[in-house]
């Protein structure tokens, strides 16, 4: 097992392991280090830079996967559908270069990141830079009817400045061992959730339910279907879809997720997990046997320059819960009459 493997298995370990204990001191100096960083924009010793529109930031305290990037596209459907023109803004991760620039959904990954090429696929103007700032600046002069900005992954920036805080936290892992990076997963103390506006926990769809508080509330992601990559033409039922000899790959923070929702789906499949973020190639694919390779939607946007026949991509949506919405709304429309 990889060093890095071995760092996150002890995060999610049942009990403090040695690595965990060993990590510590380090955990110990960053979280000072990002307690002073928040202290110095507090104190406006560092600026936070404020658009002309609302922005609505999602991310979360953990490092890895917790449907962020689903629930900003939901939040921005949602809101579109209740007369907004919201647009969206992405850092791009692992993306070649760092300046900002609109994205199209035929983007090459390695130019602006695999979240952002998801985001651009809802159909809303999308614009990616590692100042998310600038990135929004783009976004807003080449989209002047955009009236709110869903910042993605947005939450530790603090350089751009924001109307409303949105956490998402995967239920099932939760803040693992409790501890910061790298003893632990978090990026930020678990007692941040008091400041924020909404925290959304990813469920199962079948626990999934409408709290009615939009404080705490749930979210689930709903399988839409099966997409064929060579063939975007071809599409099958989400539940009825039941390939022979059939591999589910996955490059995501959680790997284990994706598959067992496709297990759940009733498709009997071989596993390989990737590293988050891993630039797939054709050598990818040669999986021993294989009539068809399962793949994620964010994983299928670094694969489509080489899939072949046997390649399928899982839409999925993210549901949320109404209130959410309507909380966000009301702090936005505050913000207008501001």
């Amino acid at each position: 097992m990889a060093f890095a493997d071995r760092v996150v298995s002890s995060w999610y370990a049942p009990r403090a392991t040695p690595l965990a204990l060993a990590l510590s001191p380090l955990a110990a100096v960053y979280r000072i280090v990002v307690a002073v960083r928040r202290g110095l924009y507090a104190s406006g010793a560092l600026r936070a830079e404020r658009l002309p529109v609302p922005v609505v930031v999602v991310g979360n305290l953990t490092a890895g996967g917790s449907g962020k990037t689903p629930l900003s596209i939901a939040i921005a459907e949602a809101l579109a559908d209740r007369g907004w023109h919201p647009g969206l803004v992405s850092r791009g991760h692992g993306r070649e270069g760092s300046e900002p620039r609109m994205v199209s959904a035929g983007d090459d990954p390695v130019d602006v990141g695999d979240e952002p090429l998801l985001l651009a696929a809802s159909g809303r103007p999308v614009a990616v830079g590692a100042r998310r700032a600038d990135a929004a600046r783009l976004l807003l002069a080449r989209e002047p009817s955009c009236d709110v900005v869903v910042a993605d992954d947005g939450l530790q920036h603090l350089a751009l400045a924001r109307d409303v805080e949105i956490v998402a936290i995967d239920a099932s892992r939760g803040f693992g061992n409790g501890r910061m990076l790298p003893a632990g997963p978090l990026r930020e103390p678990a007692s941040r959730l008091a400041e924020v506006d909404a925290v959304v926990r990813l469920v199962d769809a079948a626990a999934w339910r409408a709290t009615g508080d939009a404080r705490e509330s749930l979210m689930a992601h709903e399988p839409l279907g099966w997409r064929n990559l060579a063939d975007p033409t071809r599409t099958e039922p989400a539940a009825s879809f039941r390939p022979e000899a059939a591999w589910a790959i996955a490059g995501t923070a959680h790997p284990a997720r994706f598959f067992a929702l496709v297990a759940a789906l009733g498709v009997a499949a071989r596993t390989r997990a990737f590293p988050d973020h891993h630039r797939f190639s054709a050598a990818d694919l040669e999986l021993p046997g294989a009539q068809a390779i399962l793949m994620t939607a964010k994983d299928a946007v670094k694969c489509m320059r080489f899939a072949d026949p046997r390649c399928w991509a899982l839409d999925i949506r993210a549901r949320i819960d109404p209130s959410l919405v309507d909380r966000i709304e009301e702090i936005l429309r505050g913000r207008q009459a501001a």
